[in-house]
């Protein structure tokens, strides 16, 4: 029988989602899974809880990321460089920061968003879009992770890929009992969002993390999952049910932009204005994220159309 025990570590974040949850994994190796955002703050808080389990950092052996956003690795900054980190191949770009990949990354989303219908005005007030990146990290991977790997040091354990919230989302599955480690992939009380990314090299086109969102969420219904531990909140354990009311949900919320459309053909940022008024400014690229996500769901399953007019598109229902 397997023995290692998994305790939660939670703190702070500066981000309206609230606290991130840690997993330390006392196995053969002394494992991190996830490393919280880059606050005084929250390294404190760690600290303090980790003591209270009779650890310090130094102790930790290896970090496991579920994915590369600033709430899930900031604190790797706090700890040596010479610490083992793994974490998919899709989330080393994020975590080394490379200026030629910022630079690019730049590019692709003021090209997007003028593409999107979003105004020049608006888009010069969006120096602000890459301020969470100070609550990253940066450092680079020790080792990459992809589909079906097992992890040195966490015997029993293996890599599923789930890519939407994130391109470089894994889950870790535990096959002995349905135990999974599941990062943002499926949380009990919020929606995750499948969030805008550049192409990954050697890609041409962007990805279109809604779409890949809902089958990863519907690759979790091969397994025998008895709960996930989540990034966010607390514990799923209905997984099956869980997963068909975010994809109703979802299906709900394409279809209101539909009858948006079908009252006349829109632009994406036309679109994201009237989805959510109170918020696209403060929460512009979630919000651009979400709207986009459904306009590429609409697409797929042929109920709109695009067409570029005057150096962007504009959306209409068929």
């Amino acid at each position: 029988m397997n023995n290692e025990q998994i305790y939660r570590i939670t703190v702070p974040t500066p981000f309206t989602v609230g606290d991130v949850n840690m997993y330390l994994i006392k196995g053969e190796t002394l494992t991190l899974v996830d490393a919280g955002v880059k606050t005084e703050e929250a390294w404190q808080a760690f600290q303090q809880q980790l003591g209270q389990l009779g650890f310090t950092p130094s102790d930790i052996e290896q970090v496991v990321l579920t994915h590369h956003h600033p709430d899930h690795v900031g604190l790797l900054d706090y700890f040596p460089a010479s610490l083992h980190v793994v974490g998919h191949l899709k989330g080393e770009r994020w975590l080394s920061k490379a200026p030629d990949f910022l630079e690019k990354d730049q590019q692709f989303f003021e090209q997007f968003l003028k593409e999107c219908g979003v105004e020049n005005a608006f888009l010069a007030q969006l120096s602000e879009m890459r301020s969470s990146f100070r609550y990253s990290c940066r450092r680079s991977l020790s080792a990459t992770l992809q589909e079906g790997d097992t992890i040195p040091g966490l015997s029993g354990w293996i890599v599923i890929e789930t890519p939407g919230h994130a391109q470089s989302h894994i889950v870790l599955y535990r096959e002995q009992d349905g135990l999974i480690i599941g990062g943002d992939h499926l949380l009990l009380n919020i929606s995750s969002n499948p969030l805008l990314e550049p192409p990954f090299a050697g890609e041409t086109e962007r990805p279109k993390p809604l779409l890949q969102y809902n089958e990863s969420l519907k690759k979790l219904l091969d397994y025998d999952i008895s709960r996930i531990v989540t990034g966010h909140g607390d514990d799923v354990t209905e997984v099956k049910e869980l997963v068909e009311k975010r994809l109703d949900k979802q299906r709900e919320r394409a279809y209101q932009v539909l009858d948006m459309l079908k009252m006349k053909p829109l632009s994406a940022f036309d679109v994201c204005k009237k989805l959510f008024p109170a918020v696209y400014e403060r929460e512009f690229i979630l919000t651009m994220s979400e709207t986009i996500g459904q306009l590429d769901y609409l697409e797929d399953i042929g109920e709109v159309a695009k067409r570029k007019v005057a150096g962007h598109y504009i959306y209409e229902a068929k």
